[in-house]
């Protein structure tokens, strides 16, 4: 079942609860291997890449139990053998990358033997991840296949990173959390999935200071231990629901939000004419929104919305505003800072009869309120954009098909069975 069908047209309206942070389960996964000792996680989403990390954990000896309809997993690692079948890692999915601290530590040898693949947001470079683990004491063999080496354990090191990778940021964590000495990461990711991450190293018993800012700075231990850690809400998805239901003039509530996240997400909405509001840990999207673009005071410029590293509005919720913004009215600038091929989806909105205008690979315009229809749209293999259209389609009178829209998995479990239940009419075919 790779299409969403989507009969639009109804507000949407209820109360939601979101998932754990996808973003937040998969490295945390991947650190629970830095320990013998038994590690308990609650919260846990159910996607399709932790599917395969247990999968592999499980094949390499692994003792993990998973109650999926409680949210919660067990994990003991004490079975892990200490080589791997062929070398080989899991395929399919970009979060392999986030094993190779752990299975340095336990392996001492890794063979990377094709890239990962993750989603088509253009290319995604292995280069900054082998420089962290080489000036933390790895050694690079450049050879076909690569292979990335430990003999002597990770060492202290002080790196500054080009950019504020998360991948990178979280792999620095890791590695530097057993380290021999002191750590320092200067240009830190500081994105609430990597605060998870570093959270849970230092419920582990990692020594980490500067959580939550640009600049870590890691005391390295001799061993982790056991501990149960309960991964953050998914603020994607709280997004994701409340963006649905403005674009269907309906009123939505989405439980356990972590408002302390929300003040630029809550910015973004209103320059499109959309109040949030937060009652506690409920966000609040209320009916009939104006949906007007603000006008900036400085008159001779267009509205803007531009996405970047945290803690600049989230790059992975631009195409959420983009599709609301074929609902308001106005036009509105977007800028993309981060991926060369992030906007290669803006064309299938063009069969719903919107009207967006590409300027370059980072930027567009949306043209808003034009007259929408419905019709069959392609999704591209990125997540965001195929909820994107999905909200599009979700806002028409009639019916839509999302093709291949089955990427939606890897981020929103019961993406389906949430709708429904707000009165949204789609199914899986």
């Amino acid at each position: 079942m790779s299409d969403l069908i989507v009969h639009g047209g109804k507000p949407l309206a209820g109360t939601v609860v979101p998932s754990g942070n996808k973003n937040s389960a998969l490295p945390v996964l991947c650190a629970t291997l830095l320990t013998d000792e038994p590690v308990t996680l609650e919260n846990v989403p159910e996607i399709t890449d932790l599917e395969k990390l247990v999968a592999f954990f499980r094949q390499q000896g692994s003792s993990i139990a998973w109650d999926k309809a409680a949210g919660t997993m067990h994990i003991d690692h004490r079975g892990f053998r200490p080589e791997l079948a062929n070398h080989e890692l899991p395929q399919d999915m970009r979060s392999t990358v986030l094993l190779y601290p752990a299975l340095l530590h336990r392996v001492k040898r890794i063979v990377i033997a094709a890239n990962a693949k993750g989603c088509s947001l253009g290319v995604r470079e292995i280069d900054p991840h082998l420089e962290v683990l080489a000036a933390l004491g790895a050694e690079i063999h450049d050879a076909q296949p690569l292979e990335i080496a430990l003999p002597d354990g990770f060492r202290g090191a002080r790196h500054w990173l080009d950019y504020m990778s998360v991948t990178v940021t979280g792999n620095f964590a890791m590695a530097a959390s057993i380290a021999r000495g002191s750590s320092t990461l200067i240009n830190a990711a500081s994105e609430p999935h990597v605060q998870d991450l570093c959270a849970l190293l230092a419920a582990m018993g990692a020594q980490i200071e500067g959580i939550g800012t640009s600049q870590l700075r890691i005391e390295g231990v001799e061993r982790l231990h056991g501990a149960t850690f309960r991964i953050g809400t998914d603020y994607h998805e709280v997004v994701t629901f409340l963006a649905l239901g403005a674009i269907t003039g309906g009123e939505v509530r989405v439980e356990r939000s972590l408002p302390q996240h929300f003040d630029l997400i809550t910015r973004a909405f209103a320059k499109l004419g959309v109040r949030i509001r937060h009652d506690g840990l409920t966000a609040i999207v209320g009916a009939n929104q104006e949906r007007r673009m603000e006008t900036p005071y400085t008159a001779n410029l267009l509205p803007k919305i531009e996405a970047a590293p945290w803690p600049y509005f989230s790059v992975d919720l631009l195409p959420l505003m983009i599709a609301l913004a074929t609902r308001c009215e106005g036009t509105m600038h977007f800028w993309n800072k981060v991926y060369e091929n992030g906007f290669s989806w803006i064309p299938e909105l063009a069969k719903f009869g919107a009207h967006a205008v590409i300027a370059d690979p980072h930027r567009i315009f949306v043209l808003g309120n034009r007259p929408l229809r419905p019709a069959v749209v392609d999704s591209p293999y990125v997540i965001r954009a195929a909820v994107a259209l999905t909200m599009v389609a979700a806002s028409i009178p009639g019916k839509s098909v999302v093709r291949n829209a089955e990427i939606i998995r890897r981020a929103h479990p019961r993406f389906v069975e949430n709708l429904r239940s707000l009165g949204a009419e789609l199914e899986w075919i």
